[in-house]
């Protein structure tokens, strides 16, 4: 990962490894930095357990933020910081994020005007945990993807785990939880088939092509007072 950071140009003052109590690996911290104050959370972990190879849970996830979102986004004016974050920790319990999230101030939760979760990519069609995500940033997601004609469901996965946009969430910070999980799908997860044959690289590039669209137009939308967002209404707590 922090390889990736350095070839993607993320060096220097855009660069921070946050020190996660009781865990080896730090969160890797990358951010690009906009013209306004408020900022966007783009995050994946890049921890996996023993089983498998982990390239489905969460390589894939991962993989997006740098360089593919980080390199796309940074050629573009934006009004919004990117941030994006790999953490560490979340297969024991999401405790990257969390130490994340906890650390943040008051005045730093306030300019976080959404937090975009990718956990677990490419195994089908772009998915949405709808239940565990803030509602307005979901009906941005789908406006966002029948513009592109680009495949988007929701699946909640409740019974499957958590994820770290829980994190997030739970200090009513706008997150939204993107993944490929379906009940066909879902046993891949920890077990020997969690490998790159496994991934569809066809629903992983619509997936990317969705996502970037979606952080572009968020960067506008959000940007504009609450009054006049057109698909404003209150909040998922």
């Amino acid at each position: 990962m922090k390889q990736l950071f350095a070839e993607s140009g993320c060096s220097g003052e855009k660069f921070t490894e946050q020190a996660v109590p009781h865990l080896k690996e730090p969160n890797l911290v990358c951010v690009l930095p906009g013209t306004g104050d408020a900022s966007i959370l783009v995050g994946a972990h890049f921890d996996s357990v023993d089983a498998g190879e982990g390239v489905v849970d969460n390589w894939s996830g991962a993989a997006l933020l740098l360089p593919s979102l980080f390199e796309t986004l940074s050629r573009r004016p934006h009004r919004h910081t990117y941030v994006f974050i790999a953490f560490s920790g979340e297969e024991k319990g999401l405790v990257g994020s969390e130490y994340y999230a906890k650390k943040l101030t008051k005045e730093e939760k306030l300019r976080i005007h959404a937090m975009i979760n990718m956990d677990t990519l490419g195994l089908t069609p772009t998915k949405i945990w709808v239940n565990h995500s803030d509602e307005e940033l979901v009906r941005v997601a789908t406006v966002v993807a029948n513009a592109l004609h680009a495949p988007l469901a929701g699946v909640n996965v409740e019974q499957v785990g958590s994820t770290d946009s829980e994190s997030f969430l739970s200090r009513r910070i706008p997150s939204i939880a993107f993944h490929s999980i379906t009940q066909e799908t879902w046993p891949i997860l920890h077990s020997p088939r969690d490998k790159f044959t496994s991934i569809s690289m066809d629903d992983y590039y619509e997936t990317y092509r969705l996502i970037t669209g979606y952080l572009s137009y968020l960067d506008d939308y959000l940007s504009r007072p609450k009054e006049e967002r057109a698909f404003s209404g209150k909040k998922k707590k």
